[in-house]
């Protein structure tokens, strides 16, 4: 079943687990958010809830936003995402969706909007090469320098490395393991660190990655470049063959 919510970002601490080792955790308050709209296939051609996050001053809405709250009869939310779940037939306009959707050792990801950085050079932005400091380089030691050739193309081709705005950019990290879940906190403790500020809005989903338990793909190789899978006696792993 796959479960989403929306949280935010509290900031960075460190647990002990049971053998005392010291583990980087992420504290996020999540939900609770309530469903502001469903869709099917019948109207918009696919299935989805559309979660809202936060409770907004009225003043602080366009119209548009005001009046699709009001027509779904809930309070007034500040954010609003669309999240496509395989249980979407059991939640209804109003329900509330809280932290304890999730639980722990759940694998999930999370996507946010990473630090603004500024504008950088290429040497921050993309980890460049400076020119040597030495035998005349000049002033340009830190500039990007030549790209293409003069007569044919006679351009720079699109996707090359450049300076510009670095950061402030919709990044997702996957397959994080849900530590801690306190649903009366409305807090949900996950290992590692996550995109985005302290006060940053993040969005949280099952992982998409096939996660698979630990050993079992275990066993002797079909490679026959590898050790395991040669006729050797003297092996343990060839005589289990």
């Amino acid at each position: 079943m796959k479960k989403a919510i929306i949280g935010k970002k509290v900031g960075m601490t460190q647990i002990f687990d049971e053998a005392g080792k010291v583990v980087p955790v992420t504290v996020i308050e999540a939900g609770p958010c309530v469903v502001v709209q469903k869709k099917n296939p019948d109207k918009e051609g696919y299935t989805s809830v559309q979660f809202g996050y936060q409770d907004q001053a009225e003043r602080k809405l366009s119209k548009p936003e005001k009046g699709h709250l009001e027509k779904a009869g809930v309070s007034l939310k500040k954010y609003l995402k669309e999240f496509r779940l395989e249980d979407c037939a059991s939640l209804n306009v109003g329900d509330v969706v809280t932290a304890a959707v999730f639980a722990e050792g759940d694998k999930v990801d999370v996507t946010g909007i990473s630090k603004g950085k500024g504008y950088a050079g290429v040497i921050k932005r993309w980890g460049a090469h400076r020119t040597p400091m030495t035998h005349g380089g000049g002033p340009v030691h830190r500039h990007a320098g030549s790209m293409g050739s003069g007569t044919d193309p006679s351009r720079i081709f699109p996707g090359k490395i450049g300076a510009g705005h670095m950061g402030a950019e919709q990044v997702t990290v996957q397959n994080l393991d849900v530590v801690k879940v306190d649903p009366e906190l409305n807090m949900i403790v996950v290992r590692g660190a996550i995109p985005g500020p302290k006060g940053g809005i993040v969005y949280l989903k099952n992982t998409v990655k096939n996660v698979k338990a630990k050993g079992a793909a275990a066993g002797i190789s079909v490679n026959p470049q590898k050790a395991s899978a040669r006729v050797n006696p003297q092996k343990a792993s060839a005589r289990t063959r």
